[in-house]
């Protein structure tokens, strides 16, 4: 690790020490998703932590990926409140840059790094959760723009967001794949319902959005009309390749780590998870050199989200096998990350939808 790096990880840290002095409580699981302080997110985006490796004429500060990973590690491990910016910095803004029009980028990708915009995600619906191309939600060509309709579920942070990133049917094809169409969206525009969904730990973070004739001015939209397909596979990508895949039960795993287990089989279970999780790092640290070459990591991110959420669940199973800590119920580590890990094996793709891109990329090897 290079002095820069160590420098920036020590900074994170030091922030969250900052943080936790005037918010005391235990470091939960799944905070990426679940711990919402604009503040917090904001004075990453003061320190240039937003869009790190965007360009400067964006607000970005033009770092390695690699940088980029470093910093995101350090969050995800010390349990930060990093909701708030955090789909918008992991994708949203890489999705702009990419395919977005120079209007686009100069208007939303500010917003990013600046931490003042909060981005959800307009993808799943009740009939298109891992099949992403089923999607009904349509947007009709209008004057001016297109005129939405459609019901998105599962949407994180809804009821917060200033923009949502939305994909909708702007044509029908032969193939269900064809006719789909990005877009973002400002969640403050008339005919947007938001509807609170609470989970099993009575947490409000889950949402359906109702868009009733919704109208979406043309120069939002995100890339080619039709080619939305390409392009959230690409999105997606950034979303299987990060550090969250394999991290949302850290905690966990540093309340294992600290029972120093002296019984040899228990040493074993113990000793796997560490090298896994050296494994599963190393994957997410090639992903982020992939990006660097300026390549979409769309091949190499599905086996770290397939091998991440197997990883994740596994580190609750050693916590439960081992006997660890009188206290599981819903307020402890154990059971804030257990609450949370159904939607572990979902969100970014299904094993199923993971194993066949592993297939296909075998198959052209």
């Amino acid at each position: 690790m290079d002095n820069a790096r160590r420098a920036l990880r020590v900074e994170v840290r030091d922030l969250v020490a900052s943080w936790r002095a005037v918010h005391p409580g235990p470091v939960r699981s799944d905070a990426w998703l679940r711990g919402f302080d604009l503040d917090f997110s904001r004075e990453l985006a003061r320190r240039g932590l937003l869009g790190m490796t965007w360009p400067r004429a964006y607000g970005g500060a033009e770092r390695s990926n690699v940088d980029r990973l470093a910093v995101t590690e350090e969050l995800l491990r010390l349990g930060a409140p990093v909701a708030a910016h955090w789909i918008g910095d992991r994708q949203i803004g890489p999705a702009v840059l990419r395919h977005g029009s120079p209007e686009l980028c100069k208007e939303i990708l500010p917003l990013i790094t600046s931490g003042e915009a909060v981005f959800c995600l307009g993808m799943s619906e009740p009939a298109a959760g891992s099949d992403l191309a089923a999607v009904r939600t349509r947007a009709e060509k209008v004057g001016g723009g297109y005129r939405v309709r459609g019901h998105k579920i599962w949407t994180s942070h809804a009821h917060r967001a200033s923009h949502a990133y939305l994909l909708a049917r702007t044509s029908d094809g032969e193939r269900k794949h064809e006719g789909l169409t990005e877009f973002i969206v400002d969640m403050d525009t008339d005919g947007i319902t938001v509807t609170p969904i609470v989970d099993l730990a009575g947490e409000h973070h889950f949402n359906e959005v109702q868009f009733t004739d919704v109208f979406v001015p043309g120069e939002r939209v995100l890339g080619q009309v039709g080619n939305g397909w390409r392009q959230v596979v690409e999105q997606l990508s950034f979303e299987r390749g990060g550090a969250e895949r394999v991290l949302s039960t850290y905690p966990v795993l540093v309340e294992i780590l600290t029972a120093q287990v002296r019984d040899t089989s228990a040493q074993l279970v113990v000793g796997g998870l560490v090298a896994r999780l050296a494994m599963l790092r190393h994957m997410a640290f090639q992903v982020a050199r992939d990006l660097d070459r300026g390549e979409p990591p769309v091949q190499a991110a599905a086996p770290l989200k397939y091998l991440g959420y197997a990883f994740e669940v596994d580190i609750l199973e050693a916590y439960r096998t081992l006997g660890l800590g009188a206290d599981t119920g819903p307020s402890s580590t154990f059971g804030q990350a257990l609450l949370a890990s159904p939607g572990f094996g979902l969100r970014g793709g299904a094993a199923e939808v993971l194993l066949s891109i592993i297939a296909k990329q075998e198959a052209r090897a």
